[in-house]
């Protein structure tokens, strides 16, 4: 039901001094970004490292939904982001198990959501979302369309550059004796393979 974490989302008060520590002081590449102006919020996901994410939510004015979250307390982790191949799948699930739910809502075919409150998950709140992940993050940290590895020579060896299915790039540096030795394996693996027709 669950592919993945796709980011933790942390309510801020002062979104700019939390940008800059995410962003400028530990190097998170801002991604996708925007404002709800019904829910009186505004929000940026922020990539750090391969596949790591975070978003930053703020209020924008008063009465927003996060107002009660940040009364005492300048900021927090507000929910975590699980991503699921299908929303409807995953909601089957939770009233087949008698497991509450709120908030099932369906964007188009870019974003499909619903959430499970913090009193039915130990304390967490998780918002089960069905979406594209490269479509929410930098165009700096993902990689081409319709590419799945890109292999660049090193001093050392090789970094090998994998497409990661929850969008963004997993990076890994071979030196010249691992790479020779992938790609023995490669090459035994396809001799093996039956020849298709």
């Amino acid at each position: 039901m669950i592919s993945r974490i796709d980011h933790v989302s942390l309510a801020v008060q002062d979104f700019d001094a939390a940008f800059r520590f995410f962003a400028d002081f530990l190097g998170a590449v801002p991604g996708s970004s925007g404002e709800d102006p019904a829910m009186k919020y505004y929000w940026e996901i922020l990539s750090l490292g391969d596949l790591s994410r975070l978003e930053l939510i703020t209020p924008t004015g008063p009465g927003s939904f996060l107002d009660n979250f940040l009364k005492d307390r300048p900021g927090g982790v507000h929910h975590i982001t699980m991503q699921t191949p299908s929303i409807v799948r995953a909601r089957e699930a939770l009233e087949e198990n008698n497991i509450p739910y709120f908030g099932f809502a369906s964007y188009g075919d870019v974003w499909k959501e619903l959430f499970i409150h913090p009193k039915h998950a130990f304390g967490v709140l998780v918002q089960l979302a069905e979406f594209t992940p490269d479509d929410w993050i930098s165009p700096s940290v993902r990689m081409p369309r319709r590419t799945k590895v890109i292999l660049e020579k090193t001093d050392a060896g090789v970094e090998l550059k994998f497409a990661h299915p929850g969008g963004g790039t997993a990076d890994i540096s071979l030196s010249r004796e691992e790479a020779k030795r992938l790609l023995k394996d490669l090459q035994e693996s396809l001799e093996e393979m039956p020849e298709r027709t």
